[in-house]
């Protein structure tokens, strides 16, 4: 391992246990006041094909910051370009279990752990709640799904719709690319640990924070997973931010270190803290 300080932020690079061997990773502390009650594990996004730890490191550098100081882990997961589905979701699912066995190691009481992700990688967060939920462990505290790609078929409005932006056109083009590579085999788009938006099981699931922006091809299909989250009784909060011009037309991470964003997910881990401060990680 190894660590490095910056502006009172410890930031360092570890192994974690994945499927079927060890992940890069990387852990996110701010301050050195004593283990950490919330602990948000965070997928990064890239399309299923591609992406790295460096995608999101920018946000969560901002997020361990904020949010009432969470422990921040990071981890890379199998690209599709090495295998396909269920490859990354069986990773995502297999580093939380290793979260929850070394908390020691991450500086992290065991009592509250979020699973996180932006795109792709909020796919795999979305479906490691409904991993967890049905093989039993662990128990998550809540779900932070940041402009998810939840929809195999791209059968929304915004998605479908003919974008005007060329930036929106090319975003479009590339979720198609990345289905492709992600879900070779047609019948595993419908599999609900691909195409979580299609799932007609998502009763006890923990509650989730939804955020999506105004000129995603991705909103419609937040909303609608939130609205269908909210009709089987799990508690949503439905975030939507506005539009901002970004210095990299792909840099969605970028524009999830917006003010408002980080406001929304520090209202929501409060909102969890109240509900389940006596409410352990079994």
């Amino acid at each position: 391992m190894s660590a490095m300080q910056q502006a009172g932020l410890a930031v360092r690079e570890l192994d974690v246990g994945g499927a079927e061997g060890p992940l890069a990773a990387r852990l996110y502390k701010a301050g050195s006041d004593g283990k950490r009650d919330v602990l948000i594990v965070f997928f990064h996004g890239g399309g299923f094909v591609d992406g790295d730890l460096e995608c999101g490191d920018e946000f969560l550098r901002h997020l361990a910051d904020a949010s009432g100081y969470p422990v921040v882990l990071s981890s890379t997961y199998t690209l599709a370009t090495v295998r396909p589905f269920p490859a990354a979701v069986e990773d995502a699912h297999a580093v939380l279990l290793w979260a929850k066995k070394n908390k020691t190691k991450l500086g992290w009481t065991g009592k509250r752990m979020l699973v996180a992700g932006i795109e792709a990688g909020a796919n795999l967060a979305a479906v490691c709640a409904l991993m967890a939920r049905d093989r039993g462990a662990p128990k998550l505290a809540g779900q932070i799904l940041i402009m998810p790609m939840l929809d195999p078929g791209l059968s929304t409005c915004s998605m479908r719709e003919m974008p005007t932006c060329s930036d929106q056109a090319k975003a479009v083009g590339e979720c198609e690319a990345a289905y492709r590579g992600y879900l070779p085999n047609a019948a595993d788009r419908s599999h609900p640990y691909a195409s979580p938006l299609q799932s007609s099981r998502l009763k006890s699931l923990p509650p989730a924070l939804i955020i999506s922006a105004e000129d995603d091809p991705l909103r419609d299909e937040a909303q609608a997973y939130g609205d269908k989250l909210v009709q089987s009784g799990v508690t949503v909060m439905l975030r939507r931010v506005t539009a901002a011009k970004l210095r990299d037309p792909n840099g969605r991470t970028e524009c999830a270190c917006r003010v408002p964003v980080l406001e929304a997910i520090a209202g929501f881990i409060a909102s969890l803290e109240v509900e389940q401060a006596d409410t352990p990680v079994s």
